[in-house]
């Protein structure tokens, strides 16, 4: 899992340098329409790792800002250990500060005191490589989080050169935005890199037959309107799965699913009794074809990143919507984790006062930017409805702190 990838990579048709993304692309099953549970680090991570939303385990913000899971114990290393799997953490976990790294409940947690902590991917490689090495009398479970591509990034490389990229769509064509978004880029192909030395090693060690390897993100790339937003350009992430049973052949899925949902896929892909508690739906069926679609609707939610500002989103095959639960129109939280160029440019051109809506309908047919807001158009009056009320079934489903004030 990396930091800020959002589907920013060759198999989902972005023109970066990712050979061995797309190399894995071809082998694997690519999900098109997943969408992460929540657009921050903590919480994301979280809620992929523990099959429940935010509010419900806990995790509201960044961990290394005190915020916490309610109880470790869901995290799936947890569930995995009583069918007899070793479990191993790798480099970032994000979901525990400090010295409470030990209650997630890993077997292993990997000492990178040699490289003083290095999480970037081609450092973290050759331990995985020893891991995979290692004789052992029972399955594993190993989570492997590097840096990339988080910022501060690199200078861009030749292979990136600004003159000929292309910055996101939701930023205008600057030199500005050429230039940041060429340095992701060239981290990019860092992570493809290094991505590449993990895959080498699981063929190395004649492990690649009997694997499933999931690679993800946490969220959409760091660059403004992106990251900590629950537009698609931050809800979207990357979803590929490659293992027997199922997991191969270069298979793309279009049929939505959430983060959440992979908990509850790993335990009846395995075939052992998932937790009760999980808020996620299977979607083995979409694997197997039984069916090309398992969800009408996905959720997601913010609470705190650089600022608390509470909000939720339900979001359809054709709408999206966003409720702001704080009472008045707010200006944007400006977060410091997408510092750089773009970022500039758009305080330069008074982003900080910019105003946001405490309600946003979009129309993803004809709108898949989300930036025409259709919440006060007359005629959207009954799909806003509908909208909110599945918000509203949901919060009160998962028993949401903030449902009282959903409209």
């Amino acid at each position: 899992h990396s930091h800020d990838t959002g589907r920013c990579i060759s198999p989902y048709g972005y023109k970066v340098n990712t050979p061995n993304l797309q190399k894995f692309a071809t082998e694997s099953v690519t999900f098109r329409q997943c969408f992460c549970a929540n657009p921050t680090c903590s919480p994301s991570r979280a809620c992929l790792l523990s099959g429940e939303y935010a509010h419900s385990n806990g995790m509201l913000g960044l961990a290394h800002r005190g915020f916490e899971m309610n109880d470790y114990s869901k995290h799936i290393v947890n569930t995995l250990k009583q069918y007899g799997y070793h479990s191993a953490l790798l480099g970032i976990q994000h979901i525990a500060s400090g010295g409470r790294v030990k209650e997630i409940g890993y077997d292993e947690v990997i000492d990178l005191k040699s490289i003083n902590q290095s999480r970037a991917i081609n450092d973290l490689a050759p331990f995985a490589d020893e891991f995979f090495a290692q004789k052992r009398n029972k399955p594993f479970f190993l989570s492997l989080g590097c840096f990339e591509t988080h910022r501060k990034f690199p200078e861009y490389d030749d292979n990136n050169d600004p003159r000929w990229v292309k910055p996101p769509a939701i930023l205008p064509d600057t030199p500005q935005t050429r230039i940041d978004t060429a340095r992701f880029n060239t981290m990019a192909e860092i992570y493809d890199t290094g991505v590449g030395k993990v895959l080498a090693s699981l063929e190395k060690h004649q492990l690649t037959e009997n694997t499933l390897v999931i690679i993800t993100t946490d969220h959409g790339i760091a660059f403004p309107g992106m990251k900590c937003n629950l537009t698609d350009q931050g809800l979207g992430v990357l979803l590929m799965m490659r293992g027997p049973d199922g997991f191969t052949g270069g298979k793309v899925i279009d049929g939505m699913v959430s983060h959440v949902d992979v908990f509850p896929t790993i335990c009846e892909y395995l075939g052992i009794e998932p937790p009760k508690r999980l808020q996620g739906t299977s979607f083995m069926p979409l694997v197997s074809g039984e069916k090309s679609s398992i969800r009408d609707e996905v959720f997601a939610e913010v609470n705190a990143h650089a600022a608390y500002e509470p909000m939720r989103c339900v979001r359809t095959e054709r709408y999206k919507y966003i409720k702001r639960f704080l009472q008045k129109h707010t200006t944007p939280a400006i977060p410091n984790c997408d510092k750089g160029e773009s970022r500039t440019y758009w305080l330069e051109h008074d982003w900080q006062n910019q105003e946001l809506e405490r309600e946003e309908l979009y129309d993803l047919v004809f709108d898949p930017q989300e930036r025409n807001n259709l919440a006060q158009t007359p005629k959207m009056k009954d799909v806003l409805k509908d909208m909110r009320q599945r918000l509203q079934c949901w919060m009160e489903d998962t028993d949401d702190p903030d449902r009282k004030s959903t409209r």
